[in-house]
């Protein structure tokens, strides 16, 4: 074989592998860039970290305001319960809110001055 069959040999196997680490690093490149995609539409997308996090928050306030609300029915459930089977309740009421008295009895009610 002569220098120059060596040469171009050498030369082609050369420009051959120039060219595979060209296309290796495009490939690179592509993954990369995709990769970054779905980065970005992990943390910011519809279904995100984010928003799945907000989600989550929103979730906790809710069931919080929702047991807090089961808790004040509990409350006025009872206190509708001795209203109408407690007449000691039943009088309580009557003389507190509506300023009532047991026949006999003088009410007597004092207010500020200023």
């Amino acid at each position: 074989m002569s220098l120059d069959a060596i040469a171009a040999a050498d030369s082609a196997a050369a420009h051959a592998r120039w060219r595979q680490r060209r296309r290796a690093r495009a490939a690179r490149l592509v993954v990369v860039f995709f990769g970054f995609v779905l980065l970005l539409d992990a943390l910011l997308g519809d279904q995100s970290l984010f928003a799945t996090i907000k989600s989550r928050e929103n979730l906790r306030r809710t069931a919080q305001a929702l047991a807090a609300l089961k808790d004040e029915n509990s409350a006025l459930r009872a206190k509708a319960y001795r209203l109408r089977e407690d007449p000691a309740t039943l009088e309580l009421v009557a003389r507190q809110e509506l300023g009532l008295a047991r026949p006999g009895e003088i009410l007597i009610i004092l207010s500020d001055a200023k």
